[in-house]
């Protein structure tokens, strides 16, 4: 397995830490390092991690030895990707109503507002 490199321009040290953004909240979320490389994800070596600040009115959360280089965990990143979800929807996260339909006309649905 191919270790990653840190994810910032001329960095070419290891990555330990994966960098999450939760838009909705303006929220930074530096855990431990993910499994594999994904999209929205930004994967930073020790230095760039420890050195992380954020834009003025953004909160940056700081996992539990997000510092420390114990290997990738699935228990860690499904927490992480949980967390940023949950962040995202808000405190009222379930499934949205169907919507009622009114009226039918040939393969057309009216669709009434709720």
């Amino acid at each position: 397995m191919r270790s990653r490199s840190c994810s910032r321009t001329g960095c070419s040290a290891p990555a330990v830490v994966t960098l999450t953004f939760a838009y909705a909240d303006s929220t930074a979320v530096l855990g431990p390092l993910a499994l594999r490389a994904e999209p929205g994800s930004y994967d930073l070596c020790a230095v760039h991690g420890e050195n992380l600040s954020a834009p003025r009115g953004w909160e940056v959360i700081r996992l539990p030895d997000a510092g420390v280089d114990q290997g990738p965990s699935t228990d860690d990143l499904l927490a992480l990707a949980h967390a940023v979800r949950v962040a995202g929807l808000g405190p009222d996260v379930g499934a949205a109503p169907e919507p009622a339909v009114s009226r039918r006309k040939g393969h057309l649905a009216v669709i009434a507002d709720l």
